[in-house]
């Protein structure tokens, strides 16, 4: 699987506090092993935000993405509050 991060979510992601980001790491690699656990809670947005999907980073904390047959591409990651 080809793991891909758009230039806003680099942006996004540096800014988080170190211990937000391990956490991304964290379920990223839950993500890899069981991309269905549920844990990450994935799932499709609706409206203006569709076809990305979201998954959980923290209980405040998300991570959205596209996923395409061996490519997962992170898009946006902050709170539900920033994000939506």
């Amino acid at each position: 699987m080809q793991i891909v991060f758009h230039k806003n979510f680099k942006k996004q992601y540096k800014k988080l506090p170190k211990k937000i980001q391990a956490r991304f790491g964290e379920r990223l690699e839950i993500m890899m092993a069981d991309s269905n656990n549920t844990l990450l809670n994935v799932h499709l947005l609706q409206g203006e935000d569709e076809p990305l999907l979201s998954m959980n980073v923290t209980g405040d904390y998300r991570a959205l993405f596209t996923k395409e047959k061996n490519k997962i591409t992170f898009h946006k990651i902050g709170t539900h509050s920033e994000l939506y």
